[in-house]
């Protein structure tokens, strides 16, 4: 993930691209990029004109063609609108992705990759695909969810931090993120450090679930699905996080339930819960009864 993490150096340098490349408008509705190398002209649409186009496409649906003018036009970060339909989109896909094709033998032509993404007839792409696929104007994902986490032990706060950079990394070019609690260990277990004894997993869901809420993706949040183990002593904490109001809000849980489980349950008997899961010489261990 070290290619998401961006250094100061980097930034600057795109300052001073942008403040290069500042574009202007025209009352005529065309945006002229200023350029060394070239001067380009697009078509700048109104929000109101794609919208009014675009349910004329979807035949009178204004759900779908809001839905399609907010998230998935292609636009600059000021705003401009250069698609007014989502055919505008089909045909910007087909024309990177037949000049990605050109590169091998025996390419597709344009128009044959156009015929089968025209009105979403027989392939209806990912939002991301959709954003960022011939997108000069964004640094977009072109992968909608993604699931991350450490190789190894992650049960310390540099590699909860690390999975944080990276969840925010992610989210910001559109990426949905997921990943599991399991590794960090439970409430009121030793430590080594001034603390003495672990916070437990529910403040790094809330730490997870604010980053959620602080990236912005065009306007919405980020999206985000954390889980953790059945076997994990925490887990009914983690649950009952989630259901506390005004906790947790940035994101989605899941837990993850086993066989030994169900079959506890179904049984009536009691079921172990330890940290670390997986081990077979646990440091941490619990037994209950679950209903």
């Amino acid at each position: 993930m070290e290619e998401l993490f961006v250094q100061e150096p980097a930034i600057a340098a795109e300052k001073v691209t942008k403040e290069q490349q500042a574009p202007a408008m025209h009352k005529s509705g065309e945006l002229i990029t200023i350029d060394k190398k070239e001067a380009t002209k697009k078509t700048v649409y109104s929000h109101d004109e794609a919208v009014n186009a675009s349910i004329q496409y979807f035949r009178g649906d204004e759900l779908a063609a809001r839905v399609w003018a907010n998230k998935y036009a292609l636009k600059d970060s000021f705003g401009n609108l250069f698609e007014k339909t989502p055919d505008d989109m089909h045909r910007r896909l087909a024309s990177e992705i037949c000049r990605i094709e050109r590169k091998y033998k025996n390419p597709l032509s344009e128009d044959l990759i156009y015929s089968v993404l025209k009105d979403f007839k027989y392939i209806v792409p990912q939002g991301g695909p959709m954003t960022g696929i011939g997108n000069d104007y964004q640094i977009a994902s072109l992968s909608n969810c993604f699931v991350i986490g450490n190789d190894g032990s992650s049960d310390s706060y540099g590699g909860i931090m690390k999975i944080d950079q990276e969840q925010v990394q992610l989210m910001k070019r559109r990426g949905g993120v997921g990943h599991d609690l399991s590794h960090i260990r439970p409430k009121g277990t030793p430590v080594l450090n001034s603390a003495l004894t672990s916070t437990g997993v529910v403040p790094f869901m809330e730490r997870y679930s604010n980053s959620t809420r602080e990236v912005a993706q065009d306007g919405r949040r980020g999206a985000l699905m954390l889980s953790i183990s059945i076997k994990h002593p925490d887990s009914g904490k983690f649950i009952d996080a989630k259901m506390e109001s005004g906790k947790v809000t940035g994101a989605n849980v899941s837990v993850k339930l086993t066989d030994d489980f169900m079959q506890a349950v179904e049984a009536k008997t009691m079921f172990r819960q330890q940290y670390p899961i997986n081990s077979a010489s646990p440091k941490f261990a619990v037994l209950g009864y679950y209903n």
